[in-house]
């Protein structure tokens, strides 16, 4: 069931009527009689990111040997997994659920605003975790000095800032009309996919979105440095048991970065695909890198495996 969109002769501003105008958000083009049964594997996904994610929050939280930049670092990954998982729940449960969903104007700008910007501070956060294990094996020595609990602080209070740089393209939509169709192509609200819909110029929005995009390019380009720089180092060591001890320190975080950014640059480079896969792959994009990091981390490392086990063992 569609609902048919105003003409364009009667455009509607956003700035004039912005509780009045509403978007109909939708699930993956011609799957509609698969939709429901993909609600409950999205539950149990959803189910796991939270909890896998709440409990690295508590068990970090809990255990003081575990109040440390590494795990500081991954208690900000958690949270913004969290944050990120919170951000689509809502609206991806009821389309695939109902297979459609209505939403407001300000509903929609808020979800839009939390997604990149949530986004936006994970790759921050993964920056930042690579940074930390370069100076945990490049630079042993000077570790404890540079990054202590106050510049921690600072760093994590700096990459919520920058995770505000989402805040403009928000803004600048609400000064544009909307008098095309009002129907999404996805499950939630994104900034490209909403300009498409506008009558106006939107030269200012997609430019402030490449920048946007550009800045979490120059992420993953200084995270391959770093690593090209460990692997430097690493391979300079010559005993083959420290040698996979500092490689072992970095699987967890080099699997999150490619959870992260292989989606996005699937999602920004490749389109000659079909729509519904397209759609598919940004539904996954946002849901399976949160499920995922708790998990690869739970494993690979002891310290919060072990807590587990021990709160396990104590319920």
């Amino acid at each position: 069931m569609q609902r048919p969109g105003p003409e364009c002769g009667a455009s509607m501003s956003p700035g004039n009527s912005s509780h009045a105008l509403t978007f109909l958000l939708t699930g993956v083009p011609g799957m509609a009689h698969f939709q429901h049964w993909a609600f409950f594997p999205c539950c149990l996904m959803y189910l796991i990111a939270m909890l896998g994610n709440g409990t690295i929050l508590l068990v970090v939280r809990a255990n003081r040997r575990l109040h440390r930049p590494m795990y500081y670092f991954l208690s900000m990954l958690a949270t913004t997994d969290l944050g990120l998982t919170l951000s689509t729940l809502p609206t991806v449960l009821r389309v695939f659920w109902f297979g459609t969903g209505a939403i407001s104007f300000p509903l929609c700008l808020t979800q839009m605003f939390c997604i990149h910007a949530f986004s936006f501070m994970e790759s921050s956060v993964l920056l930042v975790m690579a940074f930390d294990h370069y100076m945990a094996i490049c630079c042993p020595l000077r570790y404890s000095s540079i990054l202590t609990s106050a510049r921690i602080a600072k760093i994590g209070l700096g990459m919520v800032c920058r995770s505000l740089m989402a805040l403009p393209p928000i803004c600048l939509l609400t000064r544009l009309p909307f008098c095309r169709s009002h129907v999404l192509s996805h499950s939630y609200c994104l900034h490209q996919d909403m300009i498409r819909l506008a009558c106006t110029d939107t030269t200012l929005n997609s430019l402030y979105g490449l920048t946007l995009v550009l800045f979490i390019t120059l992420d993953s380009v200084l995270i391959i440095l770093s690593y090209s720089m460990i692997i430097k180092a690493v391979v300079g060591i010559t005993s083959r048991e420290e040698q996979t001890k500092a490689l072992n320190t970095c699987v967890s975080h080099f699997c999150a970065v490619l959870l992260f950014y292989v989606p996005m640059a699937g999602l920004s480079f490749i389109h000659r695909i079909p729509p519904q896969l397209h759609i598919l792959m940004a539904d996954l994009y946002l849901l399976v890198p949160p499920m995922l990091n708790p998990l690869i981390y739970g494993m690979r490392t002891k310290q919060i495996r072990d807590r587990v086990f021990s709160l396990r063992g104590k319920g």
